[in-house]
């Protein structure tokens, strides 16, 4: 297994895994996958990884910037993504720990991670790396007609940021 960056190269592999997450009803707001330019202005410079073996992707994960204000520089959202058929066999516990060395290479501070109640997996997948929950936003979204609370997690590095 190896991680490669998410270009315009593999952005079809990205897309499928995605639209995999959207149709799930719980892992997004999104009803459509973006395009390689809307998506590519959204996210970081840095951290935007996917799992590969044996030249599939397996899974996803990238750093979306949480505000232009300077103060910010150092705070991200994560997301996470695993294909459908990859599920549960840990590949998303690699993603986000490889995000994680990532971040704090790159002098981020704080990772904030916001995902559907329901989605349970990703919630226990973010405890696990050491997000802890900060709180919720009730009924933030409407998905499919039905209003959804966001569990709010956030994961504080121990190494980056830590000195006043």
């Amino acid at each position: 297994m190896e991680f490669r960056p998410i270009s315009r190269k593999n952005f079809n592999d990205f897309r499928r895994i995605y639209q995999q997450g959207i149709a799930t009803g719980m892992a997004t707001f999104e009803t459509e996958t973006p395009s390689f330019e809307k998506w590519d202005a959204s996210r970081k410079s840095f951290g935007r990884i996917a799992l590969y073996d044996n030249g599939e992707m397996l899974g996803w994960a990238t750093l979306s910037p949480v505000s232009d204000r300077c103060v910010y520089r150092g705070v991200a959202e994560v997301s996470v993504y695993v294909s459908s058929e990859n599920r549960g066999k840990k590949y998303g516990e690699l993603l986000l720990k490889e995000l994680i060395r990532i971040s704090e290479d790159n002098e981020i501070w704080t990772l904030n991670a916001a995902m559907m109640r329901e989605n349970t997996a990703s919630l226990k997948l973010h405890e696990k790396c050491g997000f802890r929950v900060v709180g919720y936003r009730e009924k933030i979204g409407r998905l499919n007609g039905i209003w959804r609370d966001n569990i709010l997690m956030e994961r504080r590095s121990k190494i980056i940021g830590i000195k006043s």
